[in-house]
């Protein structure tokens, strides 16, 4: 089956298909089909009724495309994935007017994919305390990470402070071996791994041995007032309501605080209230204070996970 939809540059056509084609190989891995392009022409297997479906994404990609943006698999599967929900209006707009937060290590810049995440990052600038709360896999604690080194860069913090809870709430360590900072480091590695992308591995250690950046866990926020900083709370749904109202009172002036969990996940003991879904339900409406929540729309992993997930998902309710 053709598409009515055809594409007439050779550059553009090397944008919508990727490198070694592998945009198109996301149909076939997450959709079941194979597209290719032959010419100026867009060939599928597909059957016939969801011909309006790949007309509408293809109709998003050859734009983006003819507009120099540089599309990738991810890229492929957010735009099929809103494709599916109806939810296309506004898509060209998120990609050619998406504003970089910084380059990284490695040279590439991070800047929001997903309409959730270019309003995660626009409420950071805006609020002085935010909330992002969803799933694991949206770029909740990255995009942070992301903005928090960005303003450490331009100046305007002096302190990058990162924190989250150990082990469940109650930060039992005694019982692990080695020192004080060999029992918590495994438990901040994804901060570590952020900060190590963002600055790279030398200047990571370098800000932190001058005291610049501080990653520690939730226990050393007590009794201190963050002032000229920018504070990440990670996993607060490990908090309980005290530890939060603890966190929480300790933002002081020219300070941002970001605050990202997953209130499905939490690990606390079963009669002990998150302070994450209790800080939210509490301060949602509070002036001056932004809660910003994912969905699984804005989780974009490789398609072989979500069909992973989805037989786990469909075996556990089977068993439920």
């Amino acid at each position: 089956m053709k598409l009515d939809q055809q594409i007439h540059h050779a550059e553009t056509i090397s944008r919508v298909v990727g490198i070694q084609d592998r945009n198109l190989l996301v149909f076939k891995q997450y959709l079941g089909i194979h597209v290719s392009v032959r010419g100026s022409e867009i060939i599928t297997d597909s059957k016939p009724e969801m011909k309006g479906l790949l007309e509408a994404i293809f109709a998003v990609l050859i734009s983006l495309a003819e507009h120099q943006i540089q599309l990738n698999e991810r890229d492929v599967m957010y735009i099929i994935k809103m494709a599916e929900q109806d939810k296309l209006e506004g898509i060209n707009k998120l990609y050619q007017k998406r504003e970089k937060i910084i380059t990284n290590d490695l040279g590439r810049s991070v800047y929001p994919k997903t309409f959730n995440q270019r309003e995660y990052v626009e409420a950071i600038a805006k609020y002085d305390l935010t909330f992002g709360i969803g799933p694991a896999g949206t770029g909740k604690t990255y995009l942070a990470i992301a903005c928090a080194v960005a303003e450490l860069k331009k100046g305007t913090i002096k302190k990058l402070i990162l924190t989250r809870p150990v082990v469940e709430a109650g930060e039992s360590l005694g019982f692990l071996p080695g020192d004080l900072k060999e029992k918590i480091d495994p438990y901040l590695v994804p901060l570590y791994d952020a900060l190590y992308e963002m600055l790279g591995s030398a200047q990571t250690l370098n800000l932190m041995e001058k005291g610049i950046i501080e990653i520690a866990p939730l226990a050393y926020m007590r009794g201190r007032t963050l002032e000229n900083a920018f504070v990440i709370l990670d996993e607060a749904q490990n908090t309980t309501t005290a530890q939060m109202k603890m966190f929480l009172t300790r933002l002081g002036f020219s300070s941002k605080m970001v605050i990202t969990g997953d209130p499905s996940q939490t690990d606390l003991q079963t009669k002990l209230l998150s302070g994450l879904n209790h800080a939210v339900s509490l301060l949602e409406t509070l002036d001056g204070i932004a809660v910003v929540k994912f969905d699984n729309i804005d989780v974009i992993r490789h398609p072989l996970v979500q069909h992973i997930l989805e037989r786990y998902d469909h075996h556990e309710g089977n068993h439920s």
